[in-house]
């Protein structure tokens, strides 16, 4: 039986969004203003009107974010102008990217930032659009007719924002069979099948390539990023710490002797090498089911209303499995619903053997942090109201709802508000009350 105290989760606070800023003024000149970073990602004048209307669109009082309503709200935009500049049109999107991230550091960096890994799934009634098929994604327990976008977010004491994105394309997309749909959304020649976790891979490595954000911690939630694709390319990253979710049936290399932990750990009876000091491979679950009830903590947790009445951690040396050896040296994680009948998840980290256990209590919940990127991108810039088809055309859009995104922060940051403190997301009308605030709202492009 636990006591009344429950313990604090350790590490910074990540503040929410709040873009209920009733007396801002100049918001499309600051927009503008945004906007003329990426003048030189753009070989034509047209386009960068374009671009500044699509963006506009997005952070405009409509409540349907397509090319269509956006083209009918922006003076001097056409339907069939702004469908061509998503779909079909060359972007500099590398250079677009890596002055993004300069931004974002200018702003929310820090330190001891987090790269944050996740998916997000965007239903579709058709099959004509890159990449849908009936798929899992999330913690969906259904399949969904769908495309899954794989992102990466980056989290810090004075924010977070999304950073980067890969459309995840089925394998069955490369068979002879789909070769007519792949023509017909320009998939690129030199594209093949990727599972999700090399998605997430290749989205690290990008980062340590570019350098433009500083960064402790890589956390992903998701079991089906965490493969060994992905943690390889985390290994290769010196000073970082990683936090990953598993599945319980991922087997370990444990050993008394070689734990951080006594055997008295291990509940009395415990067969998974409770009386041997050699190795034993032992399943995740079987080993949590058999930690003695002594050294579970009660958590709180703060900015999760999916936990209310928090949850239970414990922590324990395991060795990862390697060609049937025991390999790198890690803590596996292990958390827990309070009630009768416990939901188990399980996490492997990289920490020193000093760290304490309310960090990695932190750590387990960091992963809001992404999840508050996907709502907000959805009920503000349209993040899912997108129509187009292409390949291109999906990472377009996909940009642009993360630079719209990031520019509310910006508001909200430049306003002078930019603290550790928590606070509550508003309602989307009081995102159009803020883009009422100026009278310059809708550019003429004529």
């Amino acid at each position: 039986m636990f006591t009344e105290c429950i313990c604090n989760e350790s590490g910074y606070p990540v503040p929410r969004l709040n873009v209920a800023i009733d007396s801002e003024h100049g918001f499309y000149k600051r927009l503008k203003g945004f906007q003329e970073h990426f003048h030189s990602c753009f070989h034509r004048s047209e386009s960068r009107d374009k671009f500044l209307a699509y963006l506009a669109g997005q952070l405009s009082r409509i409540k349907r974010k397509s090319i269509e309503p956006m083209a009918r709200e922006i003076d001097g935009a056409s339907i069939r102008g702004l469908q061509r500049f998503i779909s079909d049109s060359s972007w500099e999107e590398e250079k677009m990217l890596e002055i993004y991230h300069e931004l974002v550091n200018e702003d929310i960096g820090h330190s001891k930032g987090a790269l944050i890994f996740d998916e997000t799934g965007f239903v579709k009634k058709g099959n004509d659009s890159a990449g849908v098929a009936r798929q899992f994604w999330g913690k969906s327990d259904k399949q969904d007719n769908c495309q899954v976008g794989v992102f990466c977010a980056y989290a810090s004491p004075y924010g977070y924002s999304l950073l980067d994105k890969r459309l995840y394309m089925p394998q069955a997309w490369f068979t002879e069979e789909f070769k007519p749909r792949r023509r017909k959304c320009k998939i690129p020649d030199e594209s093949g099948y990727r599972h999700r976790s090399l998605l997430g891979a290749e989205m690290i490595s990008k980062a340590v390539k570019r350098n433009s954000l500083p960064f402790s911690y890589a956390v992903s939630n998701n079991q089906s990023l965490n493969g060994q694709e992905f943690m390889n390319a985390l290994a290769n990253i010196d000073e970082v710490t990683f936090f990953l979710a598993v599945p319980g049936d991922l087997r370990c290399w444990f050993s008394v002797a070689g734990s951080s932990f006594p055997g008295a750990r291990l509940s009395a009876g415990g067969r998974a090498g409770a009386d041997k000091a050699e190795p034993q491979l032992v399943r995740m679950d079987s080993l949590a089911r058999q930690i003695n009830p002594y050294y579970w903590y009660k958590f709180k947790s703060p900015n999760r209303a999916s936990e209310p009445y928090g949850y239970e951690l414990t922590r324990i040396t395991v060795f990862l499995n390697k060609d049937g050896h025991p390999g790198r040296r890690v803590w596996l994680v292990i958390k827990r619903t309070p009630a009768e009948g416990p939901e188990y998840n399980y996490y492997l980290c990289n920490a020193d053997k000093g760290v304490p256990l309310s960090t990695l209590a932190w750590l387990s919940g960091l992963s809001w942090a992404i999840d508050r990127c996907f709502i907000e991108a959805r009920s503000f810039v349209g993040l899912d109201h997108y129509e187009v088809r292409k390949f291109r055309g999906w990472h377009h859009h996909m940009l642009t709802c993360m630079l719209s995104h990031f520019f509310l922060w910006h508001m909200y940051i430049s306003s002078g508000t930019k603290s550790k403190d928590c606070y509550q997301l508003e309602e989307g009308k009081n995102v159009r009350r803020l883009l009422k605030a100026d009278n310059q709202l809708h550019p003429d492009f004529s």
